[in-house]
């Protein structure tokens, strides 16, 4: 069944509550009472669905590299849940999520970060077309330490639409 990407509602929020990976133990959190926004241009998520189960969740930030619009890219997430990993799901779904970039903005670059030992999203991240840049130093604070993180990114260039 293929994965889409869709508008996430008040009753998927109980379900994409993170922390059964080593990789989601950021502390305690307040739950989510609102669903992100779907808006492309804004912070925003959108849930991970194959049929009409829902697996997760992608997400992402703007960054700014320089003083211009132009300069800011989106800075891409995942979660899923435990029974959705390690069966190319989340690769499909950044794919989708990319191609909206590429094809409902005028963005150049989309970025994605993950920590160092987290092997399987570099693989995901690869397998959609991020190329590896380079190692982020102590960039995010989880499990009582910094951590390192390995940044990817892919350019409009390089994308090959779905």
């Amino acid at each position: 069944m293929p994965i889409t990407l869709r508008p996430v509602t008040l009753d998927d929020l109980p379900l994409l509550v993170g922390g059964e990976s080593p990789y989601d133990d950021f502390g305690p959190r307040s739950a989510r009472t609102e669903p992100y926004a779907p808006a492309l241009h804004e912070p925003g998520g959108l849930a991970v669905c194959e049929g009409e189960e829902l697996l997760g969740n992608v997400s992402w930030v703007w960054q700014r590299w320089g003083p211009n619009p132009p300069s800011t890219n989106p800075m891409i997430g995942i979660w899923l849940r435990p029974s959705a990993r390690g069966r190319g799901a989340g690769t499909r779904a950044q794919r989708l999520l990319v191609d909206l970039f590429f094809r409902h903005t005028p963005t150049h670059r989309v970025e994605a970060a993950t920590d160092v030992d987290n092997t399987a999203e570099q693989r995901a991240l690869e397998r959609v077309g991020f190329v590896h840049e380079g190692t982020v130093r102590g960039a995010q604070w989880r499990d009582g330490a910094y951590r390192d993180q390995r940044l990817y990114s892919i350019l409009r260039e390089e994308w090959q639409p779905l």
